[in-house]
């Protein structure tokens, strides 16, 4: 069974005057506005996590047995999102790449594909890109991290921890990039 909870993970911002809100009272909680007045500002954007699974997960360990040094570790990673259906959830996926050498031999190599379904709700249009590209994967990478850590030393090898992944300068990068290619391409004519 699957329970979630709609609820925003950002934090709410403060009132302009950092004034404290007015106690709450009983007659307040029967209210189905909470108290608030009909002109309350609109609700902060929310993200609600509906399911995350491993959707595509590959180890080889083609070199067991092999005394290791300091091996050379490579890793790359891509996201992908995309709507699942018209006005429905979003599908993330953060695809993995970590490679292990030593004196040029493969000690490792671990693929994965790890996805999310979220709901996003009041979240503008012209922000959509960037909440999907850098929030969603910052929820899911912690359980990335873990299934790499636990996959390699299920392997036989020391657990990798994978440093934390700035995701908001990850995107303005593939931005960036994508902007000069777009600059070197020639104009139709």
């Amino acid at each position: 069974m699957l329970v979630t909870l709609a609820r925003s993970v950002l934090a709410p911002h403060l009132p302009p005057n950092h004034a404290t809100p007015e106690p709450t009272t009983m007659a307040d909680m029967n209210d189905p506005t909470g108290g608030a007045a009909a002109d309350a500002t609109p609700q902060m954007p929310s993200i609600q996590v509906v399911a995350q699974y491993i959707k595509d997960l590959s180890f080889e360990n083609p070199s067991m047995g092999v005394n290791i040094q300091r091996p050379q570790i490579d890793f790359t990673v891509d996201l992908q999102a995309r709507r699942m259906q018209d006005n429905g959830p979003f599908e993330v996926i953060i695809k993995m790449r970590v490679t292990a050498e030593q004196e040029g031999r493969t000690l490792f190599l671990l693929e994965i594909a790890y996805g999310g379904i979220f709901v996003l709700d009041k979240v503008p249009e012209e922000v959509l890109q960037p909440f999907l590209l850098i929030e969603c994967p910052r929820l899911l990478f912690p359980y990335v991290r873990r299934i790499v850590s636990d996959m390699v030393s299920d392997g036989g090898l020391p657990p990798l921890m994978i440093e934390p992944i700035d995701f908001a300068q990850l995107y303005r990068t593939k931005m960036m990039e994508a902007q000069a290619q777009q600059a070197n391409q020639p104009l139709p004519m």
